[in-house]
């Protein structure tokens, strides 16, 4: 992980998107977006977890929110 993607993702969250796993590495060639998620965490940002059906509905994915986007 680099630090570009900590600034992308939380550019993109900040906007009021949300984000999973495929979208970053499509978006941002980030293929470690958890731990990012934990690095801005840890840097006191509010970020949400929501679980969502893959698109075979057999299995889930994580999605990203920011919540103190919505304030």
């Amino acid at each position: 992980m680099n630090n570009n993607h900590k600034i992308q993702v939380l550019d993109h969250l900040e906007q009021g998107k949300t984000l999973s796993q495929a979208e970053a590495i499509y978006h941002f060639d980030c293929y470690s977006l958890i731990a990012v998620i934990q690095r801005l965490r840890v840097a006191g940002h509010d970020i949400a977890t929501h679980t969502e059906p893959n698109q075979s509905n057999k299995d889930s994915h994580a999605r990203y929110e920011l919540k103190e986007a919505f304030r």
